[in-house]
């Protein structure tokens, strides 16, 4: 197959030639839409370095949900911003936390989305880190408990399934155990399997209000250097009842979502974080690049790569630009 015989273009000439081989395909079912829900009524409040995104109150989630559907987005990941928070992050598994309260309007306004919920403590405990504080530092195993009782509130509450984002060892096997002795075993987990310590995530602990008060998050994150790494975390909570793995990020991680595609046959999540989601607003507003193309390529990609399942801040725009 060597030139003039065969040529490429032949097959690119068109756009329906293009279609009929195109081998990586976009659908609005693969995309999981995250929303931010904090305490009050009637807000909707503009996320400044993340135009676009809104926080919202929980009397303005149903609207949210309702146009997801509308446009083929059926599953919503949800994060929390409490009234108050403590040391323990114990607002996390309250049974009428804005997290549960959030669950129940959600199911209850629109039955059909589909509802996982962040399971972590930054955005509940006074410190901003993922776990408790004992002597100092995060202590793994003393968090896994409120970990695990966070999760079953969640589910308690209605939540489809649950997303362990705090990179605790252990903490996957924490939650399936307490899942499944309280009759909701079938509620799967979709783990952070692989979470690397990033600077993408400079907009989300914006919107989270969620940044560490004193050090960094590097003793529990993944060192971006490593490969083999991500390999043994994903192994592990495989061991430990993981449904769904979740790379994050996910374009500066193609290469890890390769690697866990090759490597598992569980269905592989990447997460389109806010600050890869930042820098394509912030180009596109100084007219320095196409904004849907550019969306539209990176989310491309990581299908490419191999995720089953995106989660992106672009959910909503890329399922208008699918069904033009």
């Amino acid at each position: 197959m060597v030139f003039p015989e065969y040529r490429p273009r032949r097959l690119r000439k068109n756009a329906a030639f293009r279609s009929l081989i195109r081998e990586t395909r976009l659908d609005a079912g693969q995309f999981i839409y995250p929303l931010f829900v904090m305490p009050g009524k009637g807000k909707r409040e503009e996320i400044a370095s993340m135009p676009g995104v809104f926080r919202l109150s929980v009397d303005q989630l149903a609207k949210e949900a309702n146009e997801c559907l509308a446009l083929g987005v059926n599953h919503l990941l949800l994060f929390g911003l409490p009234e108050k928070k403590d040391a323990m992050g114990s607002g996390a598994h309250a049974k009428d936390g804005i997290v549960q309260r959030a669950i129940r309007e959600l199911k209850n306004a629109a039955p059909a989305i589909m509802v996982t919920t962040d399971v972590c403590l930054c955005e509940f405990t006074d410190h901003g880190h993922c776990g408790c504080i004992i002597e100092n530092r995060v202590d793994n195993d003393a968090t896994l408990e409120i970990l695990a009782k966070t999760a079953l509130s969640h589910a308690q509450a209605g939540a489809d399934m649950v997303a362990p984002s705090d990179m605790m060892d252990g903490r996957v096997g924490e939650i399936r155990a307490a899942l499944d002795e309280n009759n909701f075993d079938q509620v799967p987990i979709m783990s952070y399997a692989v979470k690397y310590a990033s600077a993408f995530y400079g907009p989300f602990r914006e919107a989270a209000d969620c940044a560490p008060q004193f050090g960094d998050r590097t003793s529990y994150q993944m060192d971006p250097a490593n490969v083999r790494e991500a390999l043994r975390e994903a192994t592990l909570d495989v061991d430990e009842g993981a449904d769904i793995l979740m790379v994050k990020p996910a374009m500066a991680y193609l290469d890890i979502v390769k690697a866990l595609k090759d490597e598992f046959d569980l269905p592989i999540a990447a997460y389109h974080v806010s600050g890869e989601y930042a820098m394509i607003k912030a180009a596109a507003a100084k007219g320095w690049i196409d904004e849907e193309r550019v969306m539209a390529e990176s989310l491309l990609a990581i299908r490419r790569a191999g995720a089953d399942i995106i989660i992106t801040y672009y959910a909503k725009e890329m399922a208008r630009k699918l069904r033009k």
